[in-house]
């Protein structure tokens, strides 16, 4: 749940920022800015609240211990690696082919790769956990609690301040599907790479995506009669 927790959303903030008709350019600064953060400090992070905080506050009998770089290297890999050749690929795409084409050809076409990689992770871990399921439901449950908690208070909370600051509608929508989003690909990469596939903290993992989809859909949905209420009310009057 750490993991989840401290892992800001990177990739599917844009899908629901699109579908609720948010600001694009908003909404993919702060994806920048966080996957940046997250190269930086996810691993400080997860160091900090899995293996020092606890111990701070007698909770010594914990069996989990994780080494600052088991969780870094993970990071680098899964963002790292993927940036480093985002970046090259853009730059040699728009010297040899331009701009237009880059965003118009290459970019469509390579997009698909990572969501494809993830339900196949996805799939590939059920293969291996999906029983869990069904003999241990509560822990499900324990799971699923406090992510539902989670996505609404935090979706509630950021939209509230947008209007009480004045924020137009598609900026407040970039900012509170960013601020109620996880990433949790970054998240079962970590536990893959620190406990392993077939570990209870992979299986956490992919629980959160069961419950983050239906949950942010239906805040698309609330976000839509927002809009209807609070910003074009006094238009259609």
């Amino acid at each position: 749940m750490i993991l989840i927790g401290i892992a800001r959303c990177i990739a599917m903030v844009l899908v629901w920022n699109d579908l609720a008709d948010g600001d694009r350019e908003v909404a993919a600064g702060l994806v920048a800015l966080n996957s940046i953060f997250q190269l930086l400090f996810y691993g400080g992070l997860a160091y900090f609240f899995v293996s020092v905080l606890p111990g701070t506050f007698g909770f010594t009998n914990s069996s989990i211990h994780v080494r600052y770089w088991d969780i870094a290297y993970s990071v680098l890999i899964y963002l790292g690696i993927p940036f480093l050749l985002g970046w090259g690929i853009r730059t040699l795409s728009f010297r040899f082919k331009g701009e237009e084409w880059t965003t118009k050809k290459l970019l469509p076409f390579i997009s698909p790769v990572t969501l494809i990689f993830l339900l196949l992770t996805i799939i590939f871990i059920f293969s291996m956990k999906g029983d869990s399921l069904i003999n241990i439901p509560l822990d499900v449950l324990k799971i699923s609690a406090p992510l539902l908690i989670y996505f609404i208070f935090m979706f509630f909370l950021s939209f509230g301040l947008g209007i009480l600051t004045k924020a137009d509608y598609p900026r407040n929508v970039a900012v509170s599907f960013t601020a109620a989003g996880n990433n949790f690909e970054l998240a079962i990469a970590v536990a893959i790479g620190t406990f392993g596939i077939a570990s209870g903290q992979a299986f956490v993992g992919i629980v959160g995506p069961l419950v983050e989809i239906p949950v942010l859909v239906l805040l698309v949905e609330i976000a839509k009669i927002f809009r209807q209420k609070f910003y074009l009310k006094g238009k259609t009057e």
